[in-house]
């Protein structure tokens, strides 16, 4: 049975376990007990009542959180030769083709988001045991498969704040919304802007509960239960940041 740190169990005894606390008040606790020496990630986690067996319940989509995420992100783009020049000058961190896949082959996954245009999956289709585990592989539904002239708006909202959402095998969904040294109108507009997006991406099959849990934590505190009808009601043009 593993131990808690002292640390830790005194962060969780600030937490009342029993209660489901609004989300400014949740964000409220998560940002009193982010008290690492680093900045840590502000997360969103969901419960979902989708059964992700079945490929009409499927949740998965993008959105870019208003107030950034707060992470440096390295961009990896496969395009042709002017598509290249395009994703340099907007500031992809490593720009290639066939060059790039020898690499990725041999194990090199030193990047956080993939794009390509449609003419190269041919070249990144073959990755797929390399980048489909990481959740890397580009892919139409998440908006990482375009056109070379939208690259460059692509990679600009990947810098701001563009994440993906999806759900996992366990009907999870795990999302960054910002970092402890946000303020908690940022945090809060971050978190509303993504509950929109998820609302949005409903199942239309679904029967049943649509989120059951929805848990707000940092990247070394306790998680705070979240009251999931307010969470799910936040609309991003009634939180000012």
């Amino acid at each position: 049975m593993s131990k808690h740190s002292r640390r830790f169990l005194a962060q969780i005894s600030k937490v009342d376990r029993t209660k489901f606390y609004g989300p400014e008040e949740a964000l409220e606790l998560v940002k009193e007990l982010a008290t690492a020496k680093f900045d840590e990630t502000v997360e969103v986690h969901l419960r979902m009542g989708v059964d992700p067996r079945y490929a009409d319940q499927q949740v998965r989509g993008v959105v870019t959180l208003p107030n950034g995420t707060g992470r440096t992100v390295r961009i990896l783009v496969f395009a042709s030769p002017d598509g290249q020049t395009l994703a340099r000058e907007a500031g992809a961190d490593y720009v290639g083709a066939e060059d790039l896949a020898d690499q990725i082959s041999k194990g090199w996954t030193d990047f956080d988001i993939v794009l390509a245009t449609p003419d190269m999956m041919r070249i990144v289709g073959r990755l797929g045991k390399v980048l489909g585990p990481r959740g890397l592989m580009p892919s139409p539904k998440t908006g990482t498969i375009v056109p070379a002239e939208d690259l460059p708006r692509v990679i600009q909202e990947a810098r701001l704040g563009r994440v993906e959402f999806r759900v996992d095998k366990t009907s999870n969904i795990h999302v960054p919304i910002g970092k402890a040294s946000f303020d908690k109108q940022q945090l809060l507009q971050n978190l509303a802007t993504l509950m929109e997006a998820l609302m949005a991406a409903k199942p239309s099959a679904l029967k049943g509960n649509y989120i059951h849990r929805v848990t707000l934590t940092s990247t070394m505190g306790p998680g705070v239960r979240t009251d999931v009808a307010a969470a799910s009601a936040l609309k991003s043009d009634a939180v000012a940041a």
